[in-house]
């Protein structure tokens, strides 16, 4: 089995691999929220691409916290056989508020 790490350019697809991500949320009631995440592996779309399921909590923040569930956008490439996804969602409403979150993941091996 070849191993496959962070430092790896792979052409096609990885079929275990997951993306992990640290971000803010966007500011809502005059605060913000960290939020780390790590992703499912890859779900096969029907049209050769893949993408990933996540589900957690952003890290505490004036009292309270918000939780959320979402997929990424289809794998991006990013050149140097690696790739990236596309997130953009919405926390729960906690505390008479919610966050948006978008942006980026981490690149992972393989370009599709």
């Amino acid at each position: 089995m070849i191993r496959v790490g962070k430092d790896s350019f792979v052409q096609g697809f990885v079929p275990h691999h997951n993306h992990g991500s640290v971000d803010y949320t966007a500011v809502a009631d005059g605060h913000v929220h960290q939020c780390l995440d790590v992703t499912s592996q890859p779900i096969q779309t029907q049209d050769g691409s893949h993408i990933h399921y996540t589900e957690g909590y952003v890290l505490f923040e004036d009292g309270h916290v918000h939780s959320y569930k979402a997929y990424s956008g289809p794998a991006i490439p990013v050149g140097n056989g690696m790739h990236v996804h596309y997130y953009d969602f919405y926390t729960t409403e906690n505390n008479g508020h919610k966050h948006h979150v978008k942006g980026v993941d981490q690149a992972a091996p393989g370009d599709k």
